[in-house]
């Protein structure tokens, strides 16, 4: 994959990559990394598979029924800019969403990503106002309103 991207070609790695974390397997997840990929995650930074691997893990372990969205917001020759929501809940049933923005840089020849930095805010949200709930087959078929964008 050594071209750069195209429209076609931007919104399939957005919408590959929404599907990968939603499995929540974290081995999985990291096989789209390069393996000395730099994380930043809000506040914390990282580097390659091993790490990768083990911050999924965790924020798996405690971001319970976890559901992911992610929308394209621009790209260019090796970038992508991604505008995402999830969803999840503590231990003690109260949900969240977050609302964030991604910037992923990627290794054109290799086809995966280098660099993915990350920013987000979780917001307080009652089961009501959840999007994602579990009859909810496909994440994509839920609207959001332009409030939200």
């Amino acid at each position: 994959m050594s071209k750069a991207f195209t429209l076609e070609t931007a919104l399939a790695k957005v919408k590959g990559a929404q599907a990968l974390w939603n499995t929540r397997n974290a081995e999985t997840v990291a096989k789209a990394y390069t393996s000395d990929c730099v994380w930043r995650n809000r506040n914390q930074f990282f580097k390659g598979h091993g790490n990768i691997v083990s911050f999924l893990k965790n924020k798996w372990a405690t971001e319970n029924g976890y559901r992911l969205r992610k929308e394209l917001f621009a790209f260019s020759e090796n970038k992508i800019a991604v505008q995402f929501w999830y969803e999840f809940h503590d231990q003690n049933g109260q949900w969240f969403r977050c609302y964030g923005l991604e910037d992923w840089t990627f290794d054109m020849e290799q086809g995966k990503m280098k660099k993915r930095q990350m920013s987000g805010n979780d917001v307080p949200i009652t089961n009501e106002e959840r999007w994602f709930k579990d009859e909810v087959k496909d994440v994509d078929s839920v609207y959001i309103s332009e409030d939200h964008w």
